[in-house]
């Protein structure tokens, strides 16, 4: 087990398989050192995390769907480094879509779920930046979809 994979079982945390893509499109591409991972929505084992924030979801519970989408972002890191988490050398950029309301503002503090937990994991590999935006709907009525690039070795 890796560094990175050490931290995470710290944390309590287990990467699962990495999710098939749900539709015609590829869970990742690999350009150079650079990885782009496919939107991740906010799905735990068979159960979707489902809600509109400002709605019927709190912020709080945002924050922990935002956190499950940046596990299987993981997982997808995980899988294209052909099971070598720590050929990950930098999380570059995250972007977030939050499910929201027309007023709902706090789309930062929900995704704050997602950079916190890999900030956590990654130290300053984790680092990175960031885009947290409101969507009307999400596909399946999820909370959080959130993608990445990350830089590779």
């Amino acid at each position: 087990m890796g560094k990175f994979e050490t931290k995470l079982a710290d944390l309590g945390v287990e990467l699962p398989e990495a999710p098939a893509p749900a539709a015609n499109y590829v869970p990742y591409v690999q350009v150079g050192d650079m990885l782009y991972v496919s939107g991740q929505i906010s799905k735990e084992g068979d159960r979707l995390i489902t809600g509109k924030l400002g709605d019927d979801m709190a912020t709080a519970a945002g924050a922990e769907a935002a956190k499950v989408c940046a596990i299987a972002l993981l997982a997808q890191v995980k899988a294209a480094c052909r099971g070598d988490l720590d050929r990950l050398k930098r999380v570059v950029k995250l972007t977030g879509f939050v499910n929201s309301t027309p007023d709902y503002t706090e789309q930062p503090q929900v995704i704050n779920g997602a950079s916190d937990f890999i900030g956590e994991a990654l130290g300053e590999t984790g680092k990175h930046s960031r885009s947290a935006v409101s969507a009307a709907a999400l596909p399946f009525g999820v909370a959080v979809e959130i993608e990445g690039i990350f830089q590779i070795g």
